[in-house]
């Protein structure tokens, strides 16, 4: 009898070791194929199996047959051997025991599931001699705690290599945002006249926005320059992201190449849209863009439109807002499509607004949208106190603020620009 309960003491601190090690190997592990190695291994000690088996699963329930492992290596060579020759056929759980079984032959086996948080991860089986053995229920138990470290060690792994996926897509994003930021003007040129400001608050790191200030006549410089022609766009590419910041990066080369032509508004928007059909298509995306531009010495501003949301104008005359709009269509819809072209002279105390549907569709607290007729209203109270560009765009930012709710993020990217003419302007006299 102590020979006995000195036999079952040895065992019993034996297995203690060997799932401590485990668990010490499972803390500290940095190789999932290391760790898995071990786990056979252990397996068949703690139950006094002639050798043992882990099938690993991948998440979608094909074996990995990279992460085949047996001990003792020589009995499971050709048994891994053949497994791994059956990894592309769909095997359950039940197949995989039926397949297991054949390939032991007459060897009395018993396996196992490895799961974590109901993810089925694979199988471990352990198997014994030809002359057969039994499996009591403390060997069941002791293997399914091996099994349960090993879904454990499995599942560890994959979140690891999720995070670290994440964090190269944060980075990637990170330096997509700075690069997009670096496109977008970093400040508003001087323009003979008027007063700008803009800014844009994307919804993600990386948005579909886009605002411009081009130069029609960048060869000028100095005085010459604040007095040329300037164009000034507001965009939206559908959608938000990577997918629209990077058709957005890319329109803003073909546009800026086409304002070099000198054409009017509407011939710019026809030929952007011919030029930009073939990436839009592939993308299956489109863009609203309105385009216009600007003179200094007559105060005279041209615009088209496609589909974008018309930017408002709040007179100094009596403080009336009107749409600035034009007809055409979103760009990349329709190859032939046409263009309208408008004009109106600027007054001294007018100021625009160009805005994204980021911004009259900003959703508040009870779901109700922020809407044009509020987007008029808050222009028209900062327009008649009298202040600059960048105050305003400041107010209207804070009053969008205010009805989202502090803190909560925009459902889409929001941009505004204010143009405002200055008060003390006057018309230079021109040559007769």
């Amino acid at each position: 009898m102590r020979q006995l309960l000195d036999s079952l003491s040895r065992e019993q601190r034996r297995n203690q070791e060997l799932l401590a090690s485990l668990g010490f190997t499972l803390r500290s592990f940095t190789n999932l194929s290391r760790f898995l190695e071990l786990v056979p291994l252990v397996s068949s000690r703690l139950v006094g199996a002639e050798g043992s088996l882990l099938v690993v699963f991948h998440a979608d329930g094909s074996l990995w047959k990279e992460q085949l492992h047996g001990s003792p290596a020589d009995r499971c060579a050709e048994l891994l051997r053949q497994l791994a020759a059956v990894a592309d056929q769909p095997l359950d759980a039940e197949r995989l025991d039926r397949q297991v079984g054949m390939l032991l032959g007459d060897a009395p086996v018993f396996g196992t599931s490895v799961v974590a948080r109901t993810q089925a991860w694979g199988r471990l089986y352990v198997f014994g001699s030809s002359d057969g053995m039994s499996w009591s229920e403390v060997h069941r138990r002791h293997l399914q705690l091996v099994a349960d470290l090993t879904g454990v060690a499995i599942e560890n792994d994959g979140l690891q290599e999720d995070s670290r996926r994440h964090e190269r897509l944060d980075r990637q994003l990170s330096t997509g945002a700075e690069i997009q930021a670096q496109l977008l003007p970093d400040h508003c040129p001087v323009i003979e006249g008027i007063e700008l400001a803009a800014r844009c608050r994307p919804a993600f790191e990386v948005g579909g926005d886009y605002y411009d200030f081009i130069p029609t006549q960048p060869h000028r410089l100095g005085r010459q320059r604040e007095t040329s022609p300037w164009a000034l766009v507001m965009g939206d590419v559908m959608g938000k992201g990577v997918p629209a910041g990077l058709l957005m990066t890319l329109l803003r080369g073909m546009l800026r190449a086409e304002v070099l032509s000198g054409l009017p508004p509407d011939r710019i928007l026809h030929d952007l849209n011919q030029l930009a059909q073939e990436d839009l298509a592939h993308s299956h995306r489109f863009v609203t863009l309105f385009y216009s531009d600007f003179d200094p010495l007559t105060r005279v501003l041209r615009y088209a439109n496609a589909a974008h949301n018309p930017p408002l104008i709040c007179r100094r005359q009596g403080y009336r807002v009107e749409r600035l709009d034009a007809p055409g269509l979103l760009i990349g819809l329709q190859l032939e499509a046409e263009y309208g072209c408008e004009q109106v002279v600027l007054e001294p105390g007018d100021v625009i607004l160009y805005y994204t549907d980021g911004v009259s569709e900003a959703t508040g607290l009870g779901g109700e949208r922020f809407d044009e007729a509020r987007l008029i209203r808050s222009l028209q109270a900062a327009s008649q106190s009298g202040l600059s560009a960048q105050v305003i765009l400041n107010q209207l930012f804070s009053r969008l603020d205010r009805f989202v709710g502090v803190g909560r993020p925009l459902d889409d990217d929001a941009s505004m620009v204010v143009l405002k003419v200055r008060e003390e302007v006057s018309l230079p006299s021109l040559p007769g």
